[in-house]
């Protein structure tokens, strides 16, 4: 069979860049609802990319050879911030190695053993949050996963170097606000000016702290928990360690892939329970948290932050679903179309907790974090801190509506609420035991 790329728009390529930066969800349903659940996008300055929202394609590209499709290339766009050596731009061998050196900072006992220091953390986030009052929690819950991530993941203690690192890496993540963020080409025509310059020299003053700070933790590692010290400690096959590069990179990968993301997720949380009383009331009486996870697996249905899985850059021809793509072209798995997809989830747009009351997510009709080997190796690290932010909240807080729902909006990567989650927070009261009883059912 012949090689070929299906259908989609003729408008140009700066139309279609426009429309898929400015109504990210939107212009993607309009053209699936057009071309079907395969078609092509040609954007500014990017091979062309064919989006597809089939489970069995979604399934077929999930188990195709690594040496075929190459995820790593296809997310070339993050290199200036995570590094050539972040485990997101790596493929094949590489790749599994370095994953392999990973898995264990983020495995689920590993995860429990932070639990008290994200609980503490965010406990003393939510108490300063106001009642009575609109306010927009993206910003909030961005400065509390970054905070988490600073010391959960980073190992920093209070002070100086965490003070200045939450300065700099809060500037570096904002540069992904601008479209500047997604067009390679047009950052090296601007290194050292400009909006570009003042990015590399905060992502040169992170370099250095992070050198320092391995520097003195190879000298006193102490006894710690966080992943930095599990980076610091692992070793390949061949009994080398990970470089300072390359335990850099991995750091600022998990920052980028655990800070925004969470973020947001936690926000389009709080703005779907805002606009559902009932599904509050049944979270503030669960003693054993299962709709507790039933409510976040719709969040991150309803509202995938990352709207594509990793895309994928195809180096032979390959057949998918029984259509033969050419090499050169990048295959992007459109969570956001699968998710609303109403064969799969009727009244897709609903928000709907009770559908995964009883049934577990479907490994290719559910995919915030992607699928296969290249599945997200920060998924336990991030449900942990959705779990704990909102059991803590629903005994906290009843949310209110303060404004009419915005269109999502575009942060680089991933999809955030237009408005910045606004509502309107209520105090509500809760017995302490039942607040220490839902602490225990949590970790446990």
């Amino acid at each position: 069979m012949r090689a070929t790329l299906p259908p989609g728009p003729r408008t140009p390529a700066l139309v279609q860049t426009i429309g898929w930066w400015s109504r990210p969800t939107a212009y993607v349903e309009r053209l699936r609802d057009r071309y079907g659940t395969r078609f092509t996008m040609r954007l500014l300055g990017q091979p062309p990319f064919v989006v597809l929202s089939d489970p069995d394609d979604l399934r077929e590209v999930f188990t195709t050879s690594p040496e075929v499709l190459h995820p790593g290339e296809g997310a070339r766009l993050l290199e200036p911030i995570v590094g050539a050596n972040s485990v997101i731009l790596l493929d094949e061998a590489p790749h599994l190695e370095q994953r392999r050196l990973m898995l264990p900072a983020f495995h689920g006992e590993r995860m429990q053993r932070l639990t008290g220091l994200m609980t503490e953390l965010t406990d003393r986030e939510l108490d300063s949050w106001p009642a009575g009052e609109p306010v927009e929690l993206h910003g909030r819950l961005q400065a509390l996963t970054l905070e988490i991530i600073l010391r959960a993941v980073f190992g920093l203690d209070e002070g100086d170097r965490l003070d200045r690192l939450r300065d700099k890496l809060t500037a570096i993540l904002s540069f992904g606000e601008s479209p500047l963020s997604l067009l390679p080409q047009a950052q090296e025509r601007l290194r050292g000016r400009g909006r570009f310059g003042r990015f590399e020299r905060d992502r040169e003053a992170v370099d250095r702290e992070l050198y320092a700070l391995m520097e003195e933790r190879r000298a006193d590692p102490g006894d710690r928990d966080d992943v930095l010290a599990m980076l610091l400690a692992a070793v390949r096959e061949d009994g080398s360690p990970m470089s300072d590069e390359e335990i850099r990179d991995e750091l600022l990968t998990a920052l980028v892939a655990g800070h925004e993301t969470t973020a947001s997720s936690l926000a389009f949380a709080f703005e779907q329970l805002a606009r559902a009383p009932h599904v509050q009331e049944r979270l503030a009486s669960d003693e054993g948290g299962r709709y507790l996870e039933a409510t976040i697996n719709e969040v991150l249905r309803l509202r995938p932050v990352l709207p594509n899985a990793e895309p994928r850059l195809v180096k032979q021809d390959v057949t998918i679903g029984g259509h033969t793509y050419p090499a050169g072209s990048v295959l992007i798995l459109a969570a956001a179309l699968v998710h609303t997809d109403p064969r799969i989830y009727p009244a897709p747009h609903a928000f709907r907790p009770e559908r995964f009351r009883d049934t577990k997510p479907g490994t290719y009709t559910w995919i915030p974090f992607g699928g296969g080997r290249r599945r997200c190796l920060g998924a336990s690290f991030a449900l942990l801190e959705m779990r704990l932010v909102l059991r803590a909240s629903s005994e906290r807080f009843t949310i209110h509506t303060a404004g009419p729902q915005q269109p999502t909006r575009r942060r680089m990567i991933t999809i955030t609420p237009g408005d910045g989650a606004r509502v309107r927070l209520e105090r509500r009261s809760r017995p302490a035991a039942a607040a220490a009883d839902a602490e225990a059912a949590l970790v446990a």
